[in-house]
Parts: structure tokens; sequence; C-alpha cells
């Protein structure tokens, strides 16, 4: 339904569980643990790498809260077990439920959400349920709202997450078992062709071990001397594992034995050649120099790169495995560990390359792509200052000749679907399998390339074994294990969740994934969906938190390879730049043009929920100015914000008011109308919703002051929210911007509460005491003595406020009216004088007329009235037929 200018017409709506409260320590619970074990909770999200994924965690109880309204279109049952209906569910051994659906939804509040938690273990079905992700990314909502049994539908605008979302969908419905034949074809065709270049002489006897990591470094001549200088850091190759995990395996700069000492930072001694040196002192230092240690000239790394045309590449080490001394029962320190790189070594990468060099048919299955220029690329870390032109640039000869071997290969499969689960499983190992990746000497593991979301070309790069060994981390082998089991989890889905601090997983949930998907790629501005989606859950992009077009170059190009005939939007040289919306400086697009484009996207959104649905979001926010930024789009496009919850958040920064960065969920909904309203009266009522929301937390739940100062900014949000675009002061309509800078204030210092605010508060509290001046006072301008001092309170005979009524109160008052003038009286005294007059048929005009009656002293009436229902406050300021007694 619409109303007449083409806005929804709202109609009376259900409040929904979200709205009403949200378990924020029950998913923290959760939350800390599937951070540190992705692959054990939910592997489905670790079959390929997405940026800034949400927990699935937080997004199964959004959907849990967002979806759950109606107790005759739920149903839940045990996982493991048959289906029944919620009204019949219960724990008892007769079935018979403890309660109803009704009651899980209207015992939920902010005080305690929980009771709907107790069916986040469950296996919960809805109804006639249809979501929309328009910025589905990696996919997590749509997983997780699917697993409710809502039709889920997804865009982005990035077509690598639209790949990865589309293969985690489909992942429900994917026969494991074709998969395993599939790997299998491939791995009989081309992984013993791809293993033979990962030997390396076994050091225990005359036959081979495999490799799992090279070790190069970058060289380049000194520009004083012409001297090699090998761009060491530091002479670290590992710390000590099986002979002693105190201990380090060094490089001897003399010899280029793999040496193992007692503290890498301190004197060391070579045991093959007696050389002695200080492993910590290699040939690099801050600022981007090297030092030659033969002159010592110290020169800027990036700029003798392009003044000697480039760098030259050394095989130094290796980690290996080997497995005949495995089967022979030797030492683990004997089979697996360290050594330096030998001639047979660099001669087995030398055959590979010349291979690669010789073999043009494998051409067509490595990127051709020039790297685009753009804001990672060119200003961040300027690729091309270390001499990277194009994306093959960023492989050595080796991993080219296995990478397009493999991918060859993969092409061969002849069913589509699996050879996109294998082409997920190879763009996926790409993050290790590059020279861009560097060691972990203190986990012994290699890194990966977007360990800090960028492109960072490390001086000493480690070479992984594309296939893989028995060990290793990114190999092939181990990343198709990962897409297995995602695979699987897609078709039992089970839950972990704790009790008592305790773990515990579910049995397989019946509904597989994403039964009921769509997802497309393009601008989801330009989607035509109007009134279609009872909820968008969605996790939007944050300002330039990350440029995901730029980074996720890197798979698109190989994606491409094998996709550019199957699918729009993989037949280009990149993904798309100028229609994401994120800034990107390179582009020009800065705060305004992300302001402008999340204000369009969010009235895409508005224009597709039905007239009562809900959008529910994760966003990352850093300061007030982020919040208004927010708002403003969001109340601007016919938004009503109704509640925010933190993900995380920082106490110290926050009270402190520093900026700080914040995970946060924000519930809003579309709102019909906005009303006028004065600053003054809305600061009023902001003031009392923050500290009625403080309270009333403080006193249930067990949050931080942080979280609780994001849940009482939702609470603000949502009375503003009501008059966005018409909230005056001064005369001059104020900005979202600006109401949120107020808010903020209120929130984190209350600086601009005083003594009125402090007693209207005490209106509001049943029975008020003592401790609740103090408690009011607290952060405000308004101190306990300078109530008692104005007899807005006294405990003569118990505790009693200061009414219009009150002896002393009007004692107090009466001493101030009666000296010179009225300048010394409060607008509070004049109001309680003159409800006592106007109660004892005394006249007032006079004294209105004498004081003046101005906004302010109106809205404190106002006030007063209401937290009373007194209706006299306000009738003494402006009715003549009771102010002429």
């Amino acid at each position: 339904m619409t109303d007449s200018s083409g806005g929804k017409q709202i109609t009376e709506r259900q409040t929904l569980p979200i709205e009403k409260g949200f378990p924020i320590e029950r998913i923290n619970e959760i939350a800390e643990k599937e951070g540190r074990a992705k692959m054990y909770y939910r592997p489905i999200y670790t079959m390929h790498k997405w940026w800034a994924r949400r927990l699935g965690c937080v997004f199964r109880a959004i959907s849990l809260y967002t979806l759950l309204d109606d107790p005759e279109k739920v149903s839940v049952s045990e996982p493991g077990h048959e289906r029944g209906t919620l009204a019949g569910w219960g724990e008892d051994a007769d079935g018979e439920s403890d309660f109803d659906v009704a009651s899980l939804l209207e015992r939920v509040d902010m005080t305690d959400p929980e009771s709907l938690w107790e069916l986040y273990p469950k296996d919960v079905r809805v109804e006639d349920k249809k979501i929309l992700d328009p910025f589905m990314g990696g996919g997590t909502s749509l997983v997780e709202a699917s697993r409710f049994g809502a039709e889920v539908v997804g865009n982005d605008l990035n077509p690598v997450a639209w790949f990865v979302t589309k293969k985690e969908l489909e992942a429900g419905q994917t026969d494991v078992e074709e998969l395993e034949d599939a790997f299998e074809q491939v791995k009989k065709d081309v992984a013993d062709e791809i293993t033979q270049y990962y030997k390396t002489p076994c050091q225990n006897g005359d036959h081979d071990a495999d490799v799992m990591y090279n070790f190069w470094v970058k060289e380049l001549d000194c520009v004083s001397c012409g001297h090699t200088v090998p761009l060491f850091k530091d002479y670290r190759v590992a710390k000590g594992r099986y002979e002693n995990d105190d201990k380090y395996n060094v490089l001897c700069p003399d010899c280029g034995a793999v040496t193992l000492v007692d503290d890498w930072q301190s004197d060391s001694v070579c045991d093959d050649c007696g050389h002695g040196f200080v492993p910590k002192e290699g040939n690099v230092s801050r600022g981007g120099k090297y030092n030659c240690p033969n002159c010592g000239q110290k020169y800027g790394i990036t700029d003798a790169i392009q003044e000697q045309g480039g760098y030259d590449l050394r095989l130094h080490a290796l980690e290996y495995y080997c497995k005949h001394c495995d089967d022979a029962g030797e030492e683990k320190s004997a089979y697996k560990g360290y050594k330096r790189a030998e001639d047979a070594d660099i001669a087995l990468f030398e055959e590979a390359k010349q291979e690669w060099e010789n073999n043009d048919d494998l051409r067509k299955y490595i990127p051709s792509e020039e790297i685009p220029p753009g804001h990672m690329t060119s200003e961040r870390n300027p690729l091309f200052d270390h001499g990277y032109a194009k994306w093959e640039d960023m492989f050595n000869e080796r991993q080219l000749l296995s990478l397009s071997t493999l991918l060859k290969s993969i092409s061969k499969v002849e069913e589509q679907n699996l050879k996109e689960y294998l082409l997920l499983g190879f763009s996926d190992c790409l993050r290790t399998n590059t020279m861009m990746t560097s060691y972990q000497f203190t986990a012994n593991k290699s890194n990966h390339i977007f360990k800090t979301n960028s492109f960072d070309p490390p001086n000493q790069p480690c070479e992984g074994n594309v296939w893989g060994a028995k060990f290793g981390m990114g190999t092939f082998n181990s990343i198709w294990d990962m897409v297995i089991s995602g695979v699987e989890y897609a078709q039992n889905p089970t839950e972990r969740y704790i009790t008592n601090g305790e773990t515990t997983e579910t049995e397989p949930f019946a509904q597989p994934i994403g039964a009921n998907s769509r997802v497309t790629q393009g601008d989801m501005r330009l989607l035509d969906d109007e009134n279609e989606y009872d909820a968008v859950i969605t996790d939007p992009p944050y300002y330039d938190n990350i440029i995901y077009s730029e980074v996720a170059d890197f798979f698109y190009v190989w994606q491409k390879i094998l996709l550019q005939e199957e699918y729009d939007g993989f037949n280009n040289s990149k993904t798309p730049r100028v229609e994401s919306i994120v800034a990107n400086p390179f582009l020009g697009k800065g705060s305004e043009e992300f302001e402008s484009e999340l204000h369009e996207a969010f009235s895409a959104i508005n224009k597709s929920l039905k007239e009562n649905g809900v959008l529910s979001f994760t966003y990352h926010h850093s300061d007030s100015e982020s919040w208004g930024e927010l708002l403003e789009s969001l109340c601007d496009v016919g938004f009503e914000v109704t509640a925010t919850y933190p993900v995380s958040a920082d106490l110290h920064k926050f009270i402190s008011g520093e900026a700080v960065s914040f995970d946060i969920i924000v519930v809003a909904r579309p709102l019909d109308e906005t009303e006028p309203a004065s600053w003054k009266t809305l600061r009023r009522d902001i003031y009392r919703t923050a500290r009625h929301t403080r309270k009333q937390l403080e006193e249930n739940r067990d949050l931080s002051r942080g979280d609780i100062g994001v849940m009482e900014m939702g609470a603000c949000f949502r009375e503003y929210s009501r008059h966005h675009g018409k909230v005056q002061r001064g005369g001059e309509i104020m900005s979202a911007k600006e109401v949120v800078q107020e808010i903020y204030g209120i929130i984190q210092e209350a600086s601009d509460i005083g003594v009125e605010d402090v007693f209207i508060d005490l209106l509001d509290t049943p029975s008020p005491s003592f401790d609740d001046v103090n408690k009011l006072c607290r952060g405000t301008n308004a101190k306990p003595e300078e109530l008692k001092e104005m007899c807005l309170y006294n405990q003569d005979d118990g505790f009693q406020l200061g009414t219009w009524d009150d002896e002393k109160r009007q004692a107090y008052i009466q001493e101030r009216v009666n000296g010179d003038g009225g300048d010394h009286l409060s607008n509070l005294d004049k109001l309680q004088f003159l409800r006592y007059r106007y109660e004892k048929g005394q006249a007032v005009q006079n004294y209105v007329q004498k004081w003046g009656v101005d906004d302010d002293l109106r809205e404190l009436a106002g006030q007063l009235a209401d937290v009373t229902g007194d209706d006299a406050y306000a009738r003494v300021l402006g009715d003549r037929d009771i102010t002429s007694y």
C-alpha cells in the first residue's frame, strides 16, 4: 500500500523480537570461540576467502530474532528428529510444551531477551518469509536465513562474491561422492606431474623428500659498491619444533647453512662453518631501505628496484617432509625439518622454469591482464614501484607451471557444477601459492596474501607446494578437504552452543542449506523489486574499510579463465570499480560520494521491503560522524531506527570520547511520516530515554559500559527518527549529524543535563529514594546537594520530593519570589509557584505577564504535565479562563 506521494502507507505493525531485545551476552560467548575455529563451527565459510565476513552465529541470531513473528507459521524440532509445531514442542517426555510461541515472543524485552534464545540450537522453520541481502559479499546472511526455510535472494556487484556465495548455496544440493570422483580424476591427471617439482634430496639417505615450502629472498645491488645484497630483515628461517621449541632455525649469512641457535636476537655461531653473527641483524632497515654489509651504503628498496630494472630472487632454504624416513620410524626431527637449498634444489627449479617457458599451451590458463591502477595497488603500497606490472608477476615460473597445469585439468571436468567446486578450491589456494606471501617464523607455516587485506610484497617470499605434501598449509589438496567439509556441512548443518561454559554440538538439522535461493550480480541500486521482501538482512559496505573490487581482482582474473563463457560479469579485465559503494580516493570518491551512494542504496532497500518489512544489518562504526552519516542516510529515505546492538565495543574509548570501532547491529523499519519537534523538547526526551535505557540495562544485564552505550544510542535514534528533518533549534532545522553529536555527548557525559532534568527523572521514578538522586546526578551538571538546597527533596520524615505542594519547597520558592525581580527564579521555581497559586484559586496571570513565557518555560511545563499527568502545568501558562482569578 502506498500513500498519495508514492511512499509506503505504514499500517499498525507488530514489534519484532529484534526490536525488543537481543541476547548479546549469549552471542558473545559463541562468537569468541567461533572466531577462532570457523572450520569447526561453520566450515561452509572456509571454502573460499571473502573479506570482513561476519560470524555465522551473529547472523543466525539476527535471523532468529527477525523472522519469528507469527506463532502459526513457525515449527521447531530437535535436530535429528521429526518436525513438530512450536506450540507442541518442549523438553518434557510426554511432548507437552511448557510455553507457546506467543509466550516466547512476548517475553523478549530489553532487560531479558533470552526466552527466544532457547530456540537457537533447535531446527526452526518459518513459513512465507522472503529475505534479501543486496550486499551479500561472502553470503553469510543468506546461508543462515536459508536454514530457517526462508526464500533467500542475494545480490552483489562483485562477481567473485557472486561466485563464492553461489557455490555456498548450491553446496546443500551437491553430491559429495561425485565431487570426490571429480577430484580423483584431476589428481590422477596432474598430481604427480606437479609434485615432481617439489622434491629435495633427503639428508638421511639416498632418496627424495617432499618440499613443503621453498624460502626465497630478493636481492639488489648496492648502489655504491655493486655488492649483491640479500634483503633479509633478519636471518630467521623458523622457530625450533621437535628439537626444542625455545630455539630457532636461522640462516648463516656466511655459508648459507640452516643452523639451530638458542636465541636469534643474540650472538650465535654457525654449526657448519663456525661463523659468528647476530641473526637479528639483517640488511633491511625501517623506512623501506636496505643497507650494504660490504660498504654500509643505505638506499631505498623501491628506488633501487626501479633503477636496476627489478630484483633477483635466490632460493636459500626449504622445509621438507620425508615419507620414507617417517615410515622407517625415524625421529620427527629427522623426517620433517629445515635445510639449506642445495644445487639439486636450484636445478629442479630451473627445470620447472624451462618447462614453463617452453609450454605455450599452458599460457591460456594464466591471467594475461595487467594490474590495474587503484588505491590499493598504486597508492597504499604501490605494486608498480616494487616491479609488478601483471598479475602473473606475483608468481614464479614453477608456480605458474603448476597452477596452469592444475587449472587445465579442472577445465576438462565435464559437469559444470563439479568443475566450479574444483575452481573454487583452486581459487582459494592462490592465496598461499603466490610469491606475495611470507613465512610465519613463530607459527611454522605460510602466511596468505591478504593477511593485511591489501597487497604487501614481501622481501622474503615463501613458495608453497601447490598440490601438497602430507603437511603444509594452503595446498590445493588441503584446500579441497575444506571444500568437501563445507559441502558436507551444507547438507547436514549442525549448531554449536554453550551451556554452563561447555560447548555442545547438535545433531544434523534436517534441511540442507540453500534449498530455496537465488543470487544475482550487479548494482543493487538497479534492483527493481518493490514491496517484495519481509526482511532485508545484510552487511553494507563501510566507507573505505576494504576496497573489495581491487583486492578481489586477484581471484577474478583466474576465475574468469573458466567462467567467462558461462556467466555475465566474467568477461572484463577487472571487477566493477565506479559503481562500487565505497570511498576510493583513487577514483576521487570521498565521504560525500559514499554518503550519496549509501543514501541511494537505502532508498532501493526501502522500496524492496513490504510495508511492514524490516531492515536488519551489521555496520562498522568508528565515531559520531559515521553514526550521523548512517542515520542521515536511513532517515532521509523513510526509515526509523528502532534498535541498535553492539557486537563488540571498547569501554575505555567510548566513555573517554575517543574514536572507537564498533561492529553494530542496526534495526530499522519504514516510517510513514515524521512529526515536527523543537530540539529542546527532543533533547529532554532523548536524555530521559538514554537514562531510562541505561538504568534498565545496568540493573538487569551483564553488559559493559560500551555495550550499554550502543544500546542507549539506538533508543535515542528511535526518538529522533520520528522527527527527522523537522527538528528546529533557533529557527533552523537540525541535520541528523548535528543531532547525533548532541546525542553522543548526552550519552558520554550528559554534560548539559541539569537540576530540572534530574528532578523530572525523579518524578518519573516509582518510589524514588536518595539512592536514585545519587544515580541520576552521576555524569550530569546536577549535584545532590544542589537539589537539597533547592528543597527538591528532603529526608526529614523519610524521603520526599519537593513537589509543588510540598511545604518546604513552597517556602523556598516564596522567599525567592519576594526578592528583587524574577531573574533568580528557575523555570521550575516559576512553574511550581504558579501551580501552587492555581490550586489555591489565586491569580497567576500577573506573574505570567511579568515573567514572560518563552519556549523553554512552555517545554518544561509540558514535561511536568507529561510525567505527572497533571495538565494544570500547561494551563497556567496560556488559558485566560483559569488565569484571571
